[in-house]
């Protein structure tokens, strides 16, 4: 059995009793949150070892045009071959209710795309990354969200303070009433919005949020404003503008590939 598949099987049977729906536990493929199945891929910097020095978990946007969860595959994977990272593992989540493109889903529900940043779903996201941590120890913990990804990363460092070290949300929309009202959508009743969470997110966790000049769905000031709440309570957060970057350019620049290594390597 390999190393990794020796920590995994350590977790599940010294964890807590909980719902495993998945037919096949793996570090390397899908693990149970709190009662759903995520799916995920794996990708690994060339130092990594089993137990490496750091861990990304890449948390895709809505994908409201349809079509699979797969985009950010290649984010992480390009992230772990930066030299700054070759000893971290980076962990690309499918969130509750899509599919990967290759024939697996996460169980639960995505509501048809929409409204879906439920407290229920950021707490299966919450359980996996806790798994993940406690099967590979690693120094630091840092998740990096997009869109709809960055939004729920928002609420989660919120919502479970302490879990990981920092997060990088890219284009999020964290105020979900403005964000809405700006599009002339109408409101979402499920999601939980991160400014309401901003408060408790500890200070030890730090933040950088970054949109595109160019994003015409979650505009600047939404992340923006979410920082100057996250500073009024003493968080270390900043925003950064990608110049140029549209809303969906924005995550594969080169700025936001700086942001990750920088919250890693403290």
């Amino acid at each position: 059995m390999r190393w990794s598949g020796v920590l995994l099987m350590l977790v599940l049977l010294c964890g807590r009793a909980e719902a495993a729906p998945c037919s096949g536990e793996g570090l390397e493929t899908a693990l149970t949150g709190k009662n759903e199945c995520i799916v995920l891929r794996t990708f690994r910097g060339a130092a990594a070892q089993a137990r490496p020095q750091s861990l990304l978990v890449v948390i895709h946007g809505d994908v409201s045009g349809g079509g699979p969860a797969s985009y950010h595959f290649s984010v992480a994977q390009r992230l772990v071959a930066l030299p700054e990272l070759s000893s971290s593992v980076a962990v690309a989540l499918v969130r509750p209710g899509y599919e990967d493109g290759a024939g697996n889903a996460s169980s639960g529900s995505n509501f048809d795309r929409s409204d879906s940043y439920t407290a229920a779903n950021i707490d299966e996201i919450a359980g996996v990354v806790g798994k993940l941590k406690a099967a590979y120890g690693p120094q630091r913990t840092v998740l990096l969200g997009h869109s709809g990804g960055a939004a729920m990363s928002a609420v989660l460092i919120g919502r479970h303070p302490g879990l990981v070290d920092g997060a990088v949300l890219v284009a999020c929309p964290c105020h979900l009433d403005d964000w809405r009202n700006a599009r002339n959508r109408r409101p979402w009743t499920r999601s939980e919005s991160p400014h309401r969470h901003a408060s408790r997110v500890p200070s030890s966790t730090r933040v950088i949020a970054m949109t595109g000049s160019a994003d015409d769905n979650t505009f600047p000031s939404l992340a923006r404003d979410y920082v100057r709440r996250l500073t009024d309570n003493g968080v270390a957060a900043r925003f950064e503008q990608i110049d140029g970057a549209s809303h969906n350019s924005a995550v594969s620049s080169e700025q936001v590939g700086a942001a990750v290594v920088e919250l890693l390597a403290r």
